[in-house]
C-alpha cells in the first residue's frame, strides 16, 4: 500500500506542475497580446505602431525611438516608471493603467527593440 500511495503522491504532483504550466502559457500570451493592444491605444499616435516615433505628435514632440539603445538599455523599472508617471511631455499613465498593463507595455516595447 505504502508503495500506491507513494506513485498516486508523486503522480498528483506531475500533474499539478502540467496543469500550472499550461495554466500559465495562455496567460503570457494574453499578456502580450493586452500590451500590443495597449500599446496601440495609448502610445502608437506618439511613438507610431513600429516605436520609431515618426509620426507627426513624435515629431513635434521629439519622442524617443523605442528601438534606440537609449531605451532598450533602461531597466523594465525604470521603463514602466515612465509610462506611469509620464516624462517631458510624455502623460503619465500611473493612474489610468494597472501595474499589469504596465508591466505588459515595457514586454511589449522590448519586444519592438528586437524588430
Amino acid at each position: 500500500m505504502k508503495c500506491t500511495t507513494l506513485q498516486s503522491s508523486h503522480s498528483l504532483v506531475v500533474f499539478s506542475v502540467v496543469a500550472l504550466s499550461l495554466a500559465l502559457v495562455p496567460a503570457q500570451a494574453q499578456g502580450a497580446a493586452d500590451g500590443a493592444a495597449l500599446y496601440k491605444t495609448k502610445c502608437a499616435m506618439c511613438h507610431g505602431p513600429d516605436g520609431a516615433g515618426k509620426t507627426p505628435a513624435g515629431l513635434k514632440l521629439k519622442v524617443r525611438d523605442l528601438h534606440s539603445p537609449e531605451v532598450q538599455t533602461l531597466s523594465d523599472s525604470d521603463i514602466a516608471l515612465g509610462i506611469g508617471k509620464g516624462k517631458d511631455k510624455m502623460p503619465a499613465f500611473g493612474k489610468t493603467l494597472s501595474e499589469d498593463q504596465i508591466k505588459s507595455l515595457v514586454a511589449y516595447i522590448r519586444d519592438l527593440g528586437k524588430k
